[in-house]
């Protein structure tokens, strides 16, 4: 039984990693969609979203039957209630992505994005897939040093986000107000998930530590980048 016990927790665990892929196709491929105003592809990745839905709903379904059945205690405890809270970021993230292509359907067959972002939104929709993927390696190999590594690397994301409102507020703008909130969405889009991804990483560190990320001194090499 106790067998048992701990491959349902690895279940629990290898759901949380697909999601995590899930999610960081899902916002690569948004990225696409509302670069080239690929209506098919948006249509695509809102249809996918369902899938995240589901993972999220039978791994909630799951941990709650484990802490009713076994009622576990200590590191198991964190396991369990960890899990429920990094798959609530990440089906927030799956959310998110869903969100872009909903913007790129709401526009097309008009591009979003005007060509002199493309190359910002771009590297934010790259860099969030990056981010998801990193989370995701950190699940698996709950590397602490790895996962507080990821609140540096979303640095990156931060300052993409405020080249956005540079180009919003400055007085060459001319694409009108309606291109602008619709940026204005996108870049709040990509940092939201970037923020989700760092939590999820944040979450390893407790489940492996006990401790609180922000408790813990950053990997050697890291301090100060």
């Amino acid at each position: 039984m106790r067998d048992a016990y701990h491959e349902e927790l690895d279940s629990i665990s290898e759901g949380l990693v697909e999601m995590a892929r899930l999610v960081g196709s899902a916002i690569g491929r948004a990225t696409t969609a509302i670069l080239d105003a690929d209506l098919k592809l948006a249509e695509n990745v809102i249809a996918a979203d369902e899938k995240v839905d589901d993972l999220q709903r039978d791994l909630e379904a799951r941990a709650i039957a484990l802490l009713a059945r076994q009622q576990p205690v200590a590191t198991d405890l964190r396991i369990v209630v960890t899990s429920l809270r990094m798959s609530a970021d990440l089906e927030r993230s799956g959310d998110l992505a869903q969100h872009v292509a909903k913007l790129a359907r709401l526009r097309f067959p008009e591009r979003a994005v005007p060509r002199d972002l493309h190359a910002t939104i771009l590297e934010m929709g790259q860099l969030a897939q990056r981010l998801m993927a990193k989370a995701g390696e950190v699940i698996i190999t709950k590397d602490v040093d790895l996962a507080l590594q990821l609140e540096q690397d979303d640095d990156a994301m931060d300052l993409l986000h405020r080249t956005l409102f540079q180009h919003l507020m400055d007085d060459r703008w001319k694409h009108g107000i309606e291109t602008a909130v619709d940026v204005t969405l996108l870049g709040r889009y990509y940092e939201r998930f970037a923020d989700h991804a760092v939590s999820v990483a944040k979450r390893v560190v407790y489940l492996v530590t006990g401790e609180h990320a922000d408790e813990i001194a950053p990997p050697t090499g890291v301090e100060g980048a």
